[in-house]
């Protein structure tokens, strides 16, 4: 079967905020570029630009190459028709070293980089399907469920730090400042020790049923946070 007749080349280097483009004509001939704010509004504009500086040209007479295989951007250029190949790091370094050997990070030299190997080196870029639907869904949900989980045990850590400091008490009470009853009782006191040692033991004893803690009594927590560090006790 013979290989795409492509009649563009497009290089994609991928940014957390901004992505950088360039355009190129099959033979190495600059077309355009720009960059693209990462979002849906300019993803939509960037995909009619694409359309407009490609006249005549189908989306399966366009190739795009990029560093990383995975995201968003990727997807859309995928859904849209466009072929899409990645390249490993330690190749794209090889190429590099044609324009430049300059180590600097330059955005714009690396889109030329990435559309002008694809061009000439297509056979060291490795081709990327379109996902279905539903891969694609459980493959971000999965992203972002691993990112939430990463700021939790962050935003625990931090806490278990803080308590350390003013609050060491509660900690005698758990084993990490992950557990939901903490977070309870923290807020109700709004965080201060002072607050907490005036909380009623009936109050104590609801809290820690509504959270099926039953592995301490709320006599001991209550008699716990009646004796704050001497610091502590003055907010």
């Amino acid at each position: 079967m013979s290989e795409p007749a492509y009649l563009f080349f497009l290089g994609i280097d991928l940014g957390s905020e901004c992505h950088q483009v360039r355009l190129l004509d099959r033979e190495g001939r600059f077309v355009a570029e720009r960059s693209v704010e990462h979002g849906g509004q300019a993803m939509g504009e960037f995909l009619d630009w694409l359309a407009h500086a490609t006249p005549g040209a189908a989306p399966a007479q366009l190739a795009a190459a990029v560093e990383a295989p995975r995201g968003a951007f990727l997807d859309a250029l995928l859904e849209r028709g466009y072929a899409v190949f990645s390249i490993n790091p330690k190749q794209l370094d090889r190429f590099r070293d044609r324009f430049s050997v300059a180590g600097a990070k330059d955005d714009r030299r690396d889109a030329l980089v990435l559309a002008d190997s694809l061009r000439t080196d297509r056979h060291h870029f490795r081709p990327l399907r379109p996902d279905d639907p539903p891969v694609l869904r459980l493959r971000e949900l999965s992203r972002a469920e691993a990112a939430v989980q990463h700021d939790l045990r962050r935003g625990c850590n931090q806490l278990w730090s803080y308590l350390q400091r003013y609050f060491p008490a509660l900690l005698a009470l758990c084993s990490s400042a992950g557990e939901v009853w903490l977070w309870d009782l923290l807020h109700r006191c709004g965080a201060l020790p002072a607050r907490a040692a005036r909380l009623r033991l009936p109050s104590l004893q609801q809290l820690l049923s509504r959270h099926r803690i039953r592995r301490f009594p709320a006599e001991r927590l209550h008699d716990l946070l009646r004796h704050p560090l001497p610091l502590a006790g003055v907010y």
